[in-house]
């Protein structure tokens, strides 16, 4: 078994039967999970802003750090390691995106994560079928093959499925 876990920024991909792939304290973060249910591929990324423009020298060492190069990205990863060509295919999942850190909704990161990421998305002619996005709460967000379950856990809540 092997557990990918990812940091921000980070992206992944897992296709073996008893694989996990991860992400941590997803605050105004956004995790984007895609399934792909023909080949058993999960990928996902941690997505901390929405646009690269920001920190272009950034964006070419760590893409999945930002939402306009992390989803482009993710997709040729699973590409490469034989998910679906059709895109269509592929189920998008979204969590995180919560305003954990800015009480008085100065720079709403979280609310521009989420936006960013569903029009990105749009762009490629796809769309999330399950989200758990907003709110004040920190999620972790765990992917086991075994079962193609997105299960987010926040302390002092039980475990929710998307």
């Amino acid at each position: 078994m092997s557990v990918v876990t990812l940091g921000i920024g980070e992206y992944g991909v897992v296709n073996q039967p008893d694989d996990v792939i991860k992400t941590h304290a997803l605050g105004s973060c956004v995790a984007i999970i895609m399934l792909d249910p023909a080949t058993r591929t999960v990928g996902m990324v941690h997505v901390a802003l929405p646009e690269s423009i920001v920190h272009e020298e950034r964006a070419k060492k760590l893409p999945g750090y930002f939402a306009d190069t992390a989803i482009p990205v993710l997709l040729e990863k699973m590409k490469s390691v034989g998910a679906a060509q059709n895109l269509r295919k592929i189920i998008v999942k979204l969590t995180g995106g919560a305003n954990v850190m800015d009480k008085n909704n100065t720079f709403n990161i979280g609310k521009r994560n989420v936006l960013a990421i569903k029009k990105g998305l749009w762009g490629v002619r796809m769309g999330a079928v399950a989200e758990d996005v907003g709110g004040n709460i920190s999620r972790t967000v765990t992917v086991k093959m075994t079962d193609g379950k997105v299960v987010i856990t926040t302390p002092g809540r039980e475990p929710a499925n998307i």
